[in-house]
């Protein structure tokens, strides 16, 4: 791996979306890209639907 993420990528990303198989492949692509989980995700309800947020760090990232 490298030390700067792939496609110009930042080092910190936060996803967000809808709770759904979708959110979670994004996630998932991250992980698989080399970025490293940060903190536990977020849920909230926006009166319809469950939203979620995941921090996610380049592994190069200290902290």
């Amino acid at each position: 791996m490298t030390d700067q993420p792939p496609n110009g990528l930042p080092r910190y990303r936060l996803l967000t979306g809808p709770d759904d198989a979708k959110f979670c492949h994004r996630v998932s692509e991250a992980l698989d890209l080399g970025y490293r989980l940060h903190g536990s995700p977020a849920a909230t309800f926006d009166g319809a639907q469950v939203i979620v947020a995941q921090a996610l760090l380049w592994h190069g990232e200290q902290g």
